[in-house]
């Protein structure tokens, strides 16, 4: 058999193997969205990290670079009210720290998140790879998600407090996780932490990790992502990969709540972490553009991202959704990614008749809207601020 024909069997074969395993297929449309990863983008926002220095608890370029990604996803179309700060402060320290969440809601299971997640502080120098290199990534996924609706919602959370010991992400697991009623459905936590490649290095694979600690009740569950987390670096970019085991980062927080945790991290494993010398040049800025390009894809499937959208890119209806979908008492009404906080909420009914009208002042990013006095039956619910009006159908029952 000629080399051509051996390659195009082994690439059947592992295609057949992917759909008949893992259910997953290479789709165009996704495809489509992670050729738009920029290494330009990574490039400079590595440079850009890196340039925002030592970044400590409690010091002014700690709170810089909150500042700088914070701005980072509102020129990405990303509203106030899609972003939230959590301060904390934790026992042997009297400085605040902060997570930065940036919250996109999901059309389908509102209520169920994917979380992207990688920290933001550094230990002893810049942290250009450590972890300015997940950062890197999140938010070159975050940018390319902005418009995209996806089933399933997506938390993109950049941690602090990860170099003293997970404390940012323990801090988030116990007062948002735990503390919300009931208490927050994550589907999976997608942890990227060190993922920059070491220079001078054939840098071609990206460890893929999966649960292996106790509580062991979703070892299986992280297993099996983390496989579909390798089909999908496979089928969006041209790494190879390993599969390991987590260890030592914040998905081990959410991992101790029983959550079920995959992520990635560098195979060549740099010697600069947590020193002075943890820069850009001691980096493989291709390789960590690569790890963003799978990044994009894994967080596409995970949250299932709509085909038919990205089909047809004129359909933009801003990522607004009503849900639950039926309702019964409560309507919540998403803005997605409109930046007007005043709006009209009209509901008719299959006659024409206008049931309903509220105009909504300050609205949050998901706000309640009480239905439970209107008749069972389909309706139309019809969102006006400005010049922009979104339709669509809801059922209360």
């Amino acid at each position: 058999m000629n080399f051509a024909k051996r390659n195009l069997l082994f690439l059947f074969i592992m295609l057949f193997f992917t759909t008949a395993f893992f259910g997953q297929t290479f789709i165009q449309s996704y495809a489509n969205v992670v050729n738009q990863c920029s290494q330009t983008n990574v490039t400079n926002d590595l440079t850009e990290f890196e340039a925002l220095g030592l970044k400590r608890r409690g010091t002014a370029p700690l709170q810089n670079t909150l500042d700088w990604l914070k701005n980072k996803y509102l020129s990405y179309g990303y509203t106030a009210s899609q972003i939230q700060e959590y301060s904390y402060t934790y026992s042997g320290s009297t400085a605040v720290c902060k997570n930065l969440v940036v919250t996109k809601i999901g059309t389908v299971y509102p209520n169920i998140f994917v979380i992207v997640d990688g920290h933001y502080d550094s230990i002893a120098g810049t942290g250009t790879n450590d972890n300015g290199s997940g950062v890197a990534c999140i938010l070159e996924t975050a940018r390319l998600l902005q418009n995209i609706p996806t089933e399933y919602s997506i938390k993109f959370i950049n941690f602090s407090g990860e170099e003293d010991g997970l404390k940012g992400s323990q801090n988030f697991v116990s007062s948002v996780v735990n503390a919300t009623t009931p208490k927050m459905d994550i589907r999976l936590v997608f942890n990227l932490d060190e993922v920059g490649g070491v220079a001078g290095l054939t840098n071609d694979t990206i460890t893929c990790e999966r649960d292996t600690s106790s509580p062991t009740t979703n070892n299986a569950s992280s297993n099996t992502f983390t496989n579909e987390l390798i089909n999908c670096v496979t089928l969006y970019s041209p790494l190879n990969t390993y599969l390991s085991y987590a260890y030592a980062s914040d998905y081990m927080s959410f991992q101790s709540n029983n959550e079920i945790i995959t992520g990635f991290f560098e195979k060549n494993e740099t010697s600069h972490k947590h020193t002075t010398t943890d820069l850009l040049i001691y980096m493989d800025p291709i390789y960590n553009y690569n790890v963003a390009k799978a990044t994009i894809g894994a967080t596409l499937h995970f949250a299932v991202a709509s085909t038919t959208a990205l089909s047809n890119q004129d359909n933009k209806d801003f990522n607004v959704s009503f849900f639950p979908n039926p309702a019964t008492d409560v309507l919540n009404v998403n803005l997605g990614s409109l930046s007007e906080t005043d709006y009209t909420l009209t509901i008719v009914d299959v006659l024409g008749k206008t049931v309903m009208h509220s105009i909504i002042t300050n609205a949050q990013l998901v706000q309640q809207i009480p239905v439970g006095d209107l008749a069972k039956g389909m309706y139309l619910a019809v969102l006006q601020t400005g010049d922009k009006q979104i339709t669509k159908k809801i059922v209360i029952e």
